[in-house]
């Protein structure tokens, strides 16, 4: 057999070994058999790993050249920051991170509110928030909800969207302080148009309003390994080949995009990051003065917001100790063995809101090193036609372990009021909130803080058909449980205290009639009313 050509296939490494072991004669086979399994298996999986990043650098070139002047600088900046990602993702085996090494955090790395509190105030609150900026990221689609264009443009309150209620939040307060706070919406390629558009009406609204575009990455064709796109259009066949790449990638978009520097210049420090759905992500003057207060020597140059976790929150990432850095350990990075450790209330008792402060003077100092360390999610997708991708992303929090002094807080449950759902939206329409000046606080009649449990079925999914089904939204002041299940319909000042559970049966059709008061109480397809 020596001498023979054997068929190499790229695809499957025993043809490499074969060739390996037989064309050296007179040598211990089990000896070389061991050898060549390590170096021959490692030279293999270079040369395999090195194909796959020339085919894609290949590929994105292809995809650059049917794009026109302006759009092709853009996507080759773009495509920069995605082939340092799917580099990182060729290299990068298993989960990332070591579990033993993981351990708690420092007693003094998560500071409780109230201590950050207890500092009070400056005399001059303005000169703080004329160095801070307000960023939302605003990438995300309704489609969840079943509304089309940016989530942000979903109402949510007195004919208000999260977006209107945004810009009231930081309207009021450059008012109430004579402050220059600017709003910083990043936007996505499915975001940007439509925003743009509603961005008009605030034009009289004592707040400047920027925006910027997070990058544009191609989806990866799982088995392929190379991009689905066949140009750098998103029409047509190209529709699904693009994502945006995680909130992670506000560093780079943010400086590629020269807002960060203007920004700078004129005198920013620090930037609030939040969801854009997150109702309760409202400027904190007390985390802002700490910040800003610090001395120049021990600066902290990022804090996350953290918060005690409930049953509901098991899946959120939290804060570790690893490595002498505080870091963010995210579910997707934990080992299978220990997932139902991470989910632990009593072990990881707290988890990140995805409310950031972070400094711009680092941003740009650790992007202009290349030193912004981020683990890569590995997001897997099947597309319409059932071909099967994988996104590469990035979390903004995961770099957390890259700045200087970096410090969590302990906030409280109500500075994360998050709206994913319907199930969400009923509770932020409901009268357990008051609005001031764009903000929801808990309404002070409701005589225990924690927020009701509400579970809506799949007949409420889409915000549309959620209203149809509720004629006013029920009184939930003293609620605590709520589930509803099937073709239910809702009369006009309906209340429901306690645990209320509804369900209409396949075929059934419950309409709970005006004025009802439900206390603790399990209604059934035939509208029988039962104590609970």
């Amino acid at each position: 057999m020596v001498g023979q050509n054997i068929p190499r296939n790229d695809n499957n490494h025993q043809f490499l070994m074969l060739e390996v072991i037989f064309s050296v004669p007179c040598v211990c086979m089990s000896d070389l058999y061991r050898s060549s399994s390590n170096a021959g298996m490692a030279e293999f999986q270079e040369k395999l790993r090195l194909q796959h990043e020339n085919s894609m650098h290949t590929e994105l070139e292809k995809l650059l050249t049917s794009a026109k002047t302006p759009e092709a600088e853009i996507s080759r900046k773009d495509f920069e920051g995605f082939k340092k990602l799917f580099h990182r993702f060729l290299q990068e085996k298993g989960p990332s991170v070591d579990w033993a090494k993981i351990q708690r955090p420092p007693e003094d790395s998560i500071q409780p509110y109230e201590k950050i509190k207890l500092k009070g105030l400056p005399a001059d609150v303005a000169s703080s928030l004329n160095k801070l900026a307000v960023v939302k990221l605003n990438g995300g689609l309704g489609t969840s909800m079943g509304c089309k264009g940016p989530k942000s443009l979903i109402s949510v309150r007195n004919e208000n969207t999260f977006l209107d209620l945004t810009v009231q939040q930081i309207e009021h307060l450059n008012k109430s302080y004579n402050a220059d706070v600017p709003l910083v919406l990043m936007n996505s390629f499915n975001t940007d148009e439509d925003t743009k558009k509603i961005l008009q009406k605030y034009t009289h609204h004592r707040v400047k309003i920027h925006t910027f575009n997070q990058s544009r990455y191609p989806r990866i064709n799982k088995e392929s390994l190379l991009p689905v796109a066949t140009n750098i259009g998103l029409t047509g066949e190209n529709e699904e080949a693009w994502y945006p790449p995680g909130h992670g990638d506000i560093y780079a978009s943010f400086y590629n995009s020269g807002l960060l520097d203007k920004l700078i210049a004129e005198g920013k420090e620090f930037i609030f990051v939040s969801n854009i759905d997150n109702l309760g992500a409202t400027v904190d003057l007390h985390i802002l003065n700490h910040l800003v207060s610090q001395p120049s020597g021990k600066r902290c140059e990022f804090v996350m917001e953290v918060t005690d976790k409930t049953r509901a929150d098991v899946k959120g990432g939290t804060l570790t100790q690893y490595d002498g850095k505080l870091r963010l350990l995210e579910i997707a990075q934990v080992p299978k063995a220990h997932v139902d450790e991470f989910k632990s209330v009593t072990k990881f008792k707290i988890f990140n809101t995805n409310n950031l402060w972070i400094s711009l003077p680092a941003i740009k100092r650790l992007h202009e090193k290349n030193a912004m360390d981020m683990e890569i999610i590995v997001n897997p997708k099947t597309l319409d036609g059932g071909l099967n991708v994988i996104q590469l992303e990035t979390a903004v929090g995961s770099a957390m372990k890259s700045f200087d002094n970096a410090l969590g807080i302990n906030v409280p449950r109500s500075r994360f009021l998050p709206v994913k759902t319907t199930s969400d939206l009923l509770l932020v329409m409901s009268n357990l909130y008051s609005m001031d000046a764009g903000s929801l606080t808990m309404s002070p009649k409701r005589e225990f803080p924690s927020t009701p449990h509400v579970k809506l079925g799949s007949s409420f999914t889409k915000v549309r058909d959620f209203l149809k089904r509720f004629e006013s939204i029920p009184d939930m002041l003293e609620l605590d449980h709520l589930t509803v299940s099937g073709d239910v319909t809702f009369g006009k000042q309906v209340t429901v205290k306690g645990t209320v559970i509804i369900i209409a049966n396949h075929g059934d059709r419950i309409d709970i009639p005006a004025g009802a008061m439900l206390e603790n109480k399990i209604v059934s397809g035939n509208l029988r009313i039962l104590d609970h």
